[in-house]
């Protein structure tokens, strides 16, 4: 369950809050669903630290949409900690001028399944370092999760990425 009034004029980029609009999630629902236990509209969860310490906005960018895709991954399947390799990467190409490339990222990068677990995580490959590890993992993320839905304004605002797993 999410604290939504501390996040809701933060999340987005600009003015997109007609066409976006973040909701709590009722206690006990599944962060894996699909558009079914939305009355059939788009929709897809994050998790409240997105917004809280990494500083993920909306709408995501043409970068974290292809990044998405071509993983195949839900926003919310990705770790956290995989959340802020993207941004940091992002804010890296900024200060040197470069857009974002996904093949670029791929490249220093490689999406990784640990054992049974639900999420994805982001690895580095072994001889190209590009971003230090992080000296401790988020914790305390799982359960804390909102839902990420268009408005009646622009039905198509969360097209472009997986959104569902």
């Amino acid at each position: 369950m999410g604290e939504l009034g501390a996040y809701q004029g933060s999340v987005f980029a600009n003015r997109h809050d007609i066409y976006i609009v973040v909701r709590p999630c009722t206690p006990g629902e599944p962060v894996c669903v699909d558009e079914r236990s939305n009355n059939g509209d788009a929709f897809f969860f994050l998790y409240q630290t997105m917004f809280k310490h990494i500083g993920l906005r909306f709408p995501f960018s043409g970068f974290e949409r292809k990044l998405l895709t071509e993983i195949n991954v839900a926003p919310a399947q990705l770790h956290p900690n995989s959340w802020a390799f993207i941004r940091e990467f992002g804010i890296l190409c900024g200060y040197f001028g470069q857009p974002p490339s996904v093949d670029i990222f791929l490249h220093f990068f490689e999406v990784k399944k640990q054992g049974k677990s639900l999420w994805m995580s982001f690895s580095g490959i072994a001889g190209r370092v590009l971003l230090s590890l992080f000296q401790q993992s988020y914790k305390g993320w799982r359960g804390k999760f909102f839902r990420v839905c268009c408005t009646e304004h622009d039905l198509t605002a969360l097209d472009g990425f997986p959104l569902y797993w």
